[in-house]
């Protein structure tokens, strides 16, 4: 059964959440530190405040529930979405995934001009916002790929396409591939690309250069990652209980992962943040670092690749098309890891292009 659902938090949550803004034990930082130790104290200071102060989360949520939202239950899971029809009745579906730290308020700038050509599902990956904590092992991309086919099922959707970035890419992929009869091709903003010795591949310097920040990355495994893959349950307790810890735990990676040049306003920032405070999901969502797998999952249709120069890697082409049927390739100069949230127009842009090229039902219009 498919439910229309309503953001309405308690009272009592936000007042909760002020309460224990105001009573913020803070750290002592070096002079000087900057960025050396991590997030800056000053900034985060201001973060906070904002969000105690000037944040207003009945705006946010009343602007929100101007969305369909809706929820169903599959695989004996609650699982949250937005679903905006298109004016066009036999126009393509499209489901958006986002990852971590993210949400579906990753896609709300691209709803508008996406919505003009295709149906839209953006469901909430289980464990995430509003589709609720996990209560038992195994909510692996996979899974929730099957879970996304079911969805989409229900929603009478035969024929869709589907896209997303980070963990939202390989739960796309890994949908091309528990359904490809229903698929008609996969865009994604973040494909990692492995490096693979003696493949005898001829690489460009440029592609050289980003196989090594890969190698990078692999022998300095973030800290973040290494946390959450390994005891998600030891920092969901510190995160779950301080809304500043929650804060800065996000606020890092829109730091760190962002282009520099991108306007992510804290509003936004805290909005998501909120989201994932509000639900008490900080330790559910970090659990599908513990979780995903760490296999390249086949993905038998199209792939259409936009690969964003501040993004945390890059793709390099010549190793993707070893693994996909790359049908679309797209580089650009700005955006980073939060592309839908940062260059809206570009990615929207380069997802319909993608789209309008393999879907004839959409190239017929």
């Amino acid at each position: 059964m498919i439910k229309p659902f309503r953001i309405d938090i308690p009272q009592a949550d936000l007042d909760d959440l002020a309460d224990r803004l105001r009573r913020t034990r803070w750290p002592n930082e070096v002079a000087d530190a900057g960025w050396d130790y991590g997030f800056p104290l000053a900034r985060l200071r201001e973060l906070a405040e904002h969000w105690r102060t000037g944040y207003d989360w009945r705006e946010h949520e009343a602007e929100l529930n101007e969305l369909p939202h809706f929820t169903t239950e599959i695989d004996g899971q609650n699982i949250h979405f937005v679903h905006v029809r298109c004016a066009k009745p036999d126009a393509l579906a499209l489901v958006l995934t986002h990852g971590w730290p993210g949400s579906f308020l990753e896609f709300l700038d691209v709803i508008e001009p996406l919505s003009r050509d295709f149906h839209l599902v953006i469901p909430s990956i289980p464990g995430y916002g509003f589709s609720g904590p996990t209560h038992e092992r195994g909510w692996d991309i996979v899974r929730i790929a099957r879970a996304w086919a079911e969805l989409m099922r229900r929603l009478g959707y035969e024929r869709y396409g589907a896209q997303g970035g980070d963990f939202g890419s390989g739960i796309s992929m890994a949908l091309g591939s528990v359904a490809p009869e229903h698929i008609v091709g996969v865009h994604v903003n973040y494909l990692p690309t492995r490096p693979v010795p003696d493949e005898g591949i001829e690489l460009t310097e440029v592609e050289e250069a980003r196989l090594d920040k890969v190698r990078h990355l692999m022998a300095n495994r973030p800290p973040y990652q290494a946390l959450q893959a390994l005891t998600p349950q030891t920092i969901g307790y510190a995160l779950t209980d301080s809304p500043v810890g929650q804060l800065v735990w996000i606020a890092e990676r829109f730091a760190q992962w962002t282009d520099p040049r991108s306007r992510i306003s804290d509003d936004r920032l805290l909005t998501n943040v909120s989201l994932y405070w509000l639900t008490a999901t900080a330790a559910s969502s970090a659990r599908l670092h513990h979780d995903a797998p760490r296999r390249v999952e086949p993905c038998p249709v199209p792939v259409g690749v936009a690969v964003f120069a501040h993004d945390i890697t890059q793709s390099v082409r010549p190793l993707a098309e070893r693994l996909y049927d790359i049908g679309h390739w797209s580089e650009f100069e700005r955006g980073g890891h939060f592309a839908a949230m940062e260059v809206p127009d570009l990615l929207a842009e380069d997802i319909r292009t993608f789209f309008l090229k393999h879907d004839n039902s959409v190239a017929d219009h």
